[in-house]
């Protein structure tokens, strides 16, 4: 077994600093795999994967917290209509930068597979694999009823604090650019049917068949729409976090697509 390097990084960008972690095999070989981190998440959230991709693959992995999310600065203002999509010109292109990546893979979790989703339009040059885990391709009602469901949940008391071990501070923020924008009338018809068109590169669709989140419908529209091949993997008995109840299946999934 080889050993991995892991070191911590703060990237400046106009609106604040992003706090990134990469995990380097000895022998690193291909394009990085850089990790999108759900609504409520941050790089801490993916726990012990990171390090069990890099190790399994033998490539780079890089995650980063989004600005307002885990370590990074807090966020200058609240998301608005089109932050999936512009996250890659954002904070995805300050972490390019700043490691000088050229040909990359992303993997994104949730709302972050929509963010990767845009990444791998933004850059279709570059983008060399896109993989999405238990991501949002539409507004559907599965979704707004776990938002809600979830958001009483945190009203409870001593629930917040939950967030507040990952985002300090700004874990009211977190659960409120989750909710208010998911729930907001503005964002109904949100869909990420355009950016899809875009994408060149292979696509690897993970879906929990329990995922509280979101139905097969997802995956589907994905693999249907984006403009490169697509293959949709549905996982039994699984829910809207893989990575962390089925971590093998998901390891060996994503092994078979990067080869």
């Amino acid at each position: 077994m080889s050993t991995l390097a892991t070191c911590e990084h703060w990237i400046d960008t106009a609106q604040g600093k992003l706090f990134a972690q990469q995990w380097v095999p000895q022998q690193a070989q291909g394009a990085p795999i850089v990790l999108l981190h759900d609504s409520l998440g941050c790089v801490a959230l993916w726990r012990e994967f990171p390090a069990q991709l890099a190790q399994a693959s033998g490539h780079r992995v890089i995650a980063y917290d989004r600005l307002g999310f885990g370590r990074s600065d807090a966020h200058p203002g609240r998301l608005r209509l089109g932050f999936v999509e512009d996250e890659a010109r954002q904070g995805f292109t300050a972490l390019r930068d700043y490691f000088a990546i050229g040909d990359f893979i992303v993997f994104g979790h949730s709302v972050g597979g929509g963010m990767a989703v845009a990444c791998a339009a933004a850059f279709a040059n570059q983008c060399l694999g896109l993989i999405t885990e238990s991501a949002q391709a539409f507004v559907e009602a599965r979704t707004l009823e776990g938002i809600r469901a979830a958001d009483l949940q945190f009203a409870e008391p001593g629930q917040l604090q939950r967030l507040m071990r990952y985002h300090g501070g700004k874990a009211e923020w977190v659960l409120r650019a989750w909710v208010d924008n998911w729930l907001a009338d503005d964002f109904a018809e949100w869909n990420l049917d355009a950016v899809l068109a875009q994408v060149r590169c292979p696509l690897l669709s993970l879906h929990g068949d329990n995922d509280e989140f979101g139905s097969p419908a997802h995956p589907e529209r994905l693999v249907a729409l984006a403009g490169g091949p697509g293959l949709m993997q549905l996982l039994q008995a699984c829910g809207h976090v893989p990575h962390r109840e089925q971590p093998e299946r998901v390891l060996a999934a994503v092994l078979q697509f990067l080869r």
